[in-house]
């Protein structure tokens, strides 16, 4: 659902020249860091933008979902608003006044592992590639409609919310089933044969499903601290596994690319 002709849930419907939502607007609301919840219950969410028309309807919409939200519009109000409200996931634009959203990232990631959104403007891929490398879990970029919103953050509250211990765990999603204790994997109840390379490259992705993960970061995660811009192995391998995991390997339902920033391994809805 996006803005241009949409009605907030729980909200009253906005129509016209908006577009979908990232479009930049300015008001004469009053400034303030931290906006207090409006609603109970749900999960705790800070969102942090400096464009207050983008706030507030991040707000009411994800308010209308049962969450508690917060707002702050500069870098410095959203580490006082971390440190005072201790939200559960952190929405967060990488264009702030004050603040590098770069360097918000890293100081979120010296205190805490709340998962981190980012909202992200078209053209500023190399600097959503760092802050995926900094520790950000995932990225929506602007324009996004808010059910891709409120579905983004309903998966990195999931993703958060899993045991953070997979040693020895047994991995299901789908018709793909991992032992990470016994190294075996298995599709569609068939055990299949997996490279050694194939296989430490899965288990990182499993181990952190649904989650953005760029190619610098799997290269040194795989293949070693002195890796990080040979994406061409990346696309050997990755293909390699899509032969051997995906029902159809040219339209993949679980190794899903990130144009120009990575891999995400997708869950199969329950």
């Amino acid at each position: 659902m996006s803005i241009g002709c949409m009605r907030i849930a729980g909200g009253s419907s906005m129509t016209g020249a908006l577009g979908r939502l990232g479009a930049r607007q300015h008001h004469d609301s009053p400034r303030s860091s931290v906006r207090a919840p409006v609603a109970g219950g749900g999960a705790r969410v800070l969102v942090v933008d400096d464009d207050r028309h983008m706030l507030r309807i991040i707000r009411d919409n994800l308010e209308a979902h049962g969450y508690v939200v917060f707002t702050a519009e500069t870098g410095g109000a959203a580490l006082e608003a971390l440190d005072r409200q201790h939200p559960d996931l952190v929405l967060l634009d990488l264009g702030l006044p004050d603040l590098d959203g770069t360097a918000v990232i890293q100081r979120i990631r010296e205190r805490s592992q709340t998962p981190i959104v980012v909202l992200s403007a078209r053209g500023e891929e190399r600097q959503k590639v760092q802050a995926l490398d900094l520790g950000a879990d995932d990225y929506l970029t602007k324009p996004f409609g808010l059910d891709e919103l409120v579905a983004r953050v309903r998966v990195a509250l999931r993703h958060a919310a899993q045991p953070a211990g997979f040693q020895g765990a047994v991995f299901r999603t789908g018709d793909i089933e991992v032992d990470l204790g016994r190294r075996r994997v298995t599709v569609r109840g068939q055990e299949i044969h997996l490279r050694p390379t194939e296989y430490e490259l899965l288990k990182v992705f499993v181990t952190n499903p649904n989650r953005v993960l760029t190619h610098h970061w799997l290269l040194q995660r795989v293949w070693g601290p002195q890796y990080g811009n040979e994406a061409n192995y990346l696309h050997v391998y990755v293909a390699s596994l899509r032969k051997k995991l995906e029902a159809d390997p040219k339209h993949p339902r679980h190794l899903l690319t990130e144009p120009g920033v990575g891999y995400r391994f997708r869950l199969a809805e329950p």
